[in-house]
């Protein structure tokens, strides 16, 4: 059993490491020198750190940064207010022009955190799905997120077991590596009753001024009618471009 002592060391050292990453993104030399530990030590640290979303390797290099569990942690509940009020009035289009829910969704660590949703106008509805969080391989907004992911943090969320939660649910690591270069491919991702049974959905990534991926446009509704027999190309189009405009006007600053 560890000691109290070895806790508080541990704890010490990981706000040490956070720290070290405060002025932009380093190397693992560079993190274990500023934070005055063995590089082993910065390593294994930054690695737990990884898994929780606290920090994240910089896409195609070796560097590390504070991750977006720990912004949006930092900032409160203001980023996620000001991303639903920005994209509300998109959402509102876009239900009305599918006719089905649209939503918003944002990364928190491995789940896709729902921050906003706009019912469908039909009569037949899905849940409300605002404030819930699900693993990233079983909606169609986590695929997003995954697709973008650094490949040494996707490997190290595929080197988990993956959460069945239907029959369809992608649980294979290689199946689900090839489904992303697809999301990756068409700048869109399409799930069919892999979290929910009866309920189809389809997501596009929003990107913020540096290009980066910050949220994903969710439309969902019941897979008897969604979607649409030969709809699949123009309900891509308009998820497409829903997101797009908000991204537009997140980097306009609202």
């Amino acid at each position: 059993m560890s000691s109290p002592t070895i806790g508080v060391q541990s704890i010490r050292r990981a706000f040490s490491v956070l720290g070290a990453l405060a002025d932009g993104p380093l190397g693992v030399t560079d993190v274990a020198g500023r934070s005055h530990i063995p590089k082993s030590t910065a390593a294994r640290i930054l690695s737990a750190l990884a898994a929780e979303g606290a920090v994240e390797q910089v896409p195609g290099e070796t560097r590390y940064r504070l991750g977006p569990h720990l912004v949006a942690l930092a900032s409160g509940l203001g980023d996620a207010r000001g991303l639903v009020a920005t994209g509300r009035p998109t959402l509102v289009d876009l239900a009305r022009e599918l006719g089905e829910a649209a939503g918003l969704s944002v990364r928190d660590g491995w789940t896709a955190h729902y921050v906003d949703q706009i019912e469908s106008p039909n009569p037949v509805q899905v849940r409300d799905w605002t404030g819930t969080r699900i693993p990233l391989h079983a909606v169609s907004s986590g695929q997003v997120f995954l697709a973008q992911l650094p490949a040494p943090t996707l490997a190290r969320y595929l080197a988990e077991p993956l959460e069945r939660f239907t029959p369809r649910t992608l649980t294979d690591a290689p199946a689900l590596l090839e489904r992303l270069r697809e999301v990756r491919r068409e700048g869109l991702a399409w799930v069919r009753e892999e979290y929910a049974l009866g309920i189809s959905s389809v997501a596009a990534p929003v990107a913020d001024s540096r290009g980066e991926v910050v949220a994903a446009v969710h439309v969902h509704g019941p897979s008897y009618r969604f979607p649409a027999e030969g709809a699949e190309e123009s309900i891509a189009r308009a998820v497409r471009a829903a997101a797009a405009r908000i991204g537009t006007r997140l980097r306009a600053g609202g």
